[in-house]
């Protein structure tokens, strides 16, 4: 770096990854906000400038390089900053330098200064909170010992739902996005997916989304998932309320039929056609990606909490257990960025089922979605270990279904808009692909048989088609 350059780097004074120091004779504390940046994004220390930016350099002998060298022992890991000479200017000053050193984020965090842990907080160094350390160490030992790969003690296959892993693998196959493994016996199909470890054991990733729908497990008890429907804008009264346990995709669909039931709809009818064409509040798309980030990101190692769907008057909140890792924040999820799911074993069979597309984009496709429909992106929200996205609903449309503007007849799906019955199939297996013949006939207040009689027709047209048994499969609507 040139002095020019140097002068350039200076002028905005110390920040987020740059601090100055007179003199090497604060190397104690120059060392500690090196920890400190390698702790976050990197950056700067440099010396022979004052705080307020005027460069004055120092002599630096090979015994100020020996002393910077020995103070860099205190780092643990060991940390190996970068250092640069840099001379200050001719005549009186000739021989005067100033040092940078420069450091990257380290890649095993947190790093410590003599035992203590530091990070940067704006323009200053501070002592690590615990709470951030040991945020840190669960990152650093992310890739080797995380939570899903761990073996499921006390769970044998008995513990999974076989069909849901039959209809996964039909799916990924169907996809192309594995090859047929030649066998549907469960322990095989565990095995071609990875989800194995110590020879033969099922691991928790494998728990966590085959194990049987509705079925409580006493080791596990994060498996569940929360939704409500709110009266007004508060917490203070429900409409609706419901707990289930399961499996990640059982649980995902649970979801999806609650927000069928209470999502309001925005009726219209187009010139031409006698019947009323309705549409949800939100893309489905949209809403179907919020939902799975929650059940593939979502802190498993965590037995407090739940993945939890919130509809008031005026938004949906979807909301998972966990925070956000690896420098990433709200506001970075909303640019591209590097994709590190917190559960790559969990997330990659969602990707092979059909349910996410390409990592690191979900929050890319939700805010596209959002304004394909000419509505407003979601807030994202880190607060006490949770992660929370929040749906506005349009104003024309957030009112309680239960507020007098809509009656509901008792034995009914709450907020039933009327429609042909073969289009109001499309729009329930479109959110919810595995809806039974008898759910739909409930949700539809139709018989059986005149269900039946649709879906047939809906095959025959080429518009309905299914994917995997009769049992335990589902249902794709085909465009």
């Amino acid at each position: 770096m040139t002095l020019v350059a140097l002068q350039t780097l200076i002028a905005a004074g110390e920040s987020l990854t740059l601090e100055l120091k007179k003199s090497t004779a604060e190397k104690d504390r120059a060392c500690r906000s090196l920890c400190a940046l390698a702790n976050g994004q990197g950056g700067q220390v440099v010396f022979g400038v004052t705080p307020a930016g005027k460069v004055v350099g120092q002599k630096v002998t090979d015994r100020t390089l020996e002393e910077l060298a020995q103070e860099f022992q205190g780092f643990e890991p060991p940390l190996l900053p970068h250092l640069q000479r840099i001379p200050v200017a001719e005549g009186s000053e000739a021989g005067l330098e100033v040092l940078l050193v420069q450091v990257g984020r380290a890649e095993q965090t947190p790093i410590s200064f003599r035992g203590v842990p530091y990070e940067r907080v704006l323009n200053t160094t501070r002592v690590m909170p615990r709470a951030t350390y040991q945020r840190l160490l669960i990152e650093s030992m992310h890739a080797t010992n995380r939570w899903e790969m761990q073996a499921a003690v006390g769970c044998g296959i008995d513990t999974l739902d076989p069909r849901e892993l039959v209809v996964t693998i039909e799916e990924a196959i169907r996809r192309g996005r594995m090859e047929d493994p030649g066998t549907r016996d469960p322990m095989g199909l565990l095995r071609g997916l990875g989800l194995l470890v110590q020879g033969d054991q099922i691991s928790r990733a494998a728990i966590a989304l085959f194990c049987r729908d509705d079925h409580a497990i006493p080791e596990f008890p994060q498996f569940n998932l929360r939704v409500a429907r709110f009266k007004g804008t508060t917490r203070d009264e429900f409409l609706d309320n419901r707990q289930y346990a399961g499996n990640a995709f059982a649980l995902m669909r649970r979801a999806e039929r609650f927000l069928i039931d209470w999502m309001p709809v925005a009726g219209k009818i187009v010139p031409g056609q006698m019947a009323r064409i309705d549409t949800p509040a939100l893309p489905v798309e949209a809403v179907r990606e919020a939902l799975a980030n929650a059940f593939i990101h979502r802190d498993y190692a965590s037995a407090a909490g739940s993945v939890s769907v919130a509809l008031y008057d005026d938004r949906l909140e979807v909301i998972s257990p966990g925070e956000l890792h690896f420098g990433l924040t709200p506001e970075k999820l909303y640019l591209p960025h590097e994709s590190k799911p917190w559960n790559p074993w969990i997330a990659k069979v969602f990707y092979r089922r059909g349910l996410i597309e390409t990592w690191g984009r979900g929050t890319l496709k939700i805010v596209g979605l959002m304004q394909e429909a000419g509505l407003a992106a979601p807030s994202l929200r880190v607060n006490d270990d949770f992660v929370s996205m929040t749906f506005a609903l349009p104003a024309s449309l957030a009112r309680s279904k239960n507020d007098g503007t809509s009656e509901q007849t008792p034995g009914k799906t709450p907020g039933k808009t009327p429609g042909k019955t073969p289009n109001l199939i499309l729009r329930q297996l479109a959110a919810a692909p595995s809806t039974s013949i008898p759910e739909l006939a409930q949700h539809l207040d139709k018989s059986d048989s005149a269900i039946e009689r649709a879906v047939r027709k809906l095959r025959a047209e080429g518009k309905l088609r299914r994917i995997g048994p009769a049992k335990g499969g589902y249902w794709e609507v085909v465009e």
